[in-house]
């Protein structure tokens, strides 16, 4: 079975209550809900943690390294700012999918910059919850096809090497 380790950054944890124009009324309960429904219907084991703290979310990424397929991140503000997060990414070299429930790129400017793009798989933004299961869907379906394809690719053929 895949596992998916899900990590939502700081100030997630006020979802529903916090910015409701920007980011919506449904609470991180509810999304984290969601996650795990989808994740049932596609045979898919879903880790789900937030933090406030940047350190704790570099060590379970890290941590995910052994013991998970992929990764799911929505590093909010840390996205802006963070390059320990980037490079933790970087370093276990699980595909990722950076999320943001609004669109990072038509808010302020210094939110344009994405540290984690750049070594992230995708980047789903602006669409809300749906982001989130939109992620998960496309972060199976890229592991279930890599799978897949290393399981039913042939045997490399050796050549010959003759002179003439």
């Amino acid at each position: 079975m895949l596992r998916i380790l899900v990590l939502h950054g700081p100030n997630l944890n006020l979802l529903g209550t916090r910015e409701q124009a920007v980011y919506g009324t449904l609470s991180l309960d509810s999304l984290d809900s969601m996650l795990t429904k989808l994740a049932e219907e596609l045979a898919v084991a879903v880790d789900i943690r937030q933090s406030n703290s940047e350190g704790e979310l570099v060590t379970w990424i890290q941590e995910a390294g052994s013991g998970f397929d992929g990764v799911i991140i929505n590093p909010a503000a840390y996205t802006h700012t963070s390059v320990a997060i980037r490079d933790a990414v970087a370093a276990v070299g699980l595909p990722t999918v950076e999320v943001h429930l609004s669109n990072i790129h038509q808010r302020e400017a210094f939110r344009h910059q994405s540290y984690v793009a750049g070594v992230a798989l995708g980047q789903i933004s602006g669409l809300g919850p749906t982001g989130y299961m939109l992620a998960l869907r496309g972060l199976h379906e890229h592991l279930t096809t890599g799978r897949k394809s290393r399981k039913a690719a042939p045997a490399p053929r050796r050549q010959s090497s003759r002179i003439r």
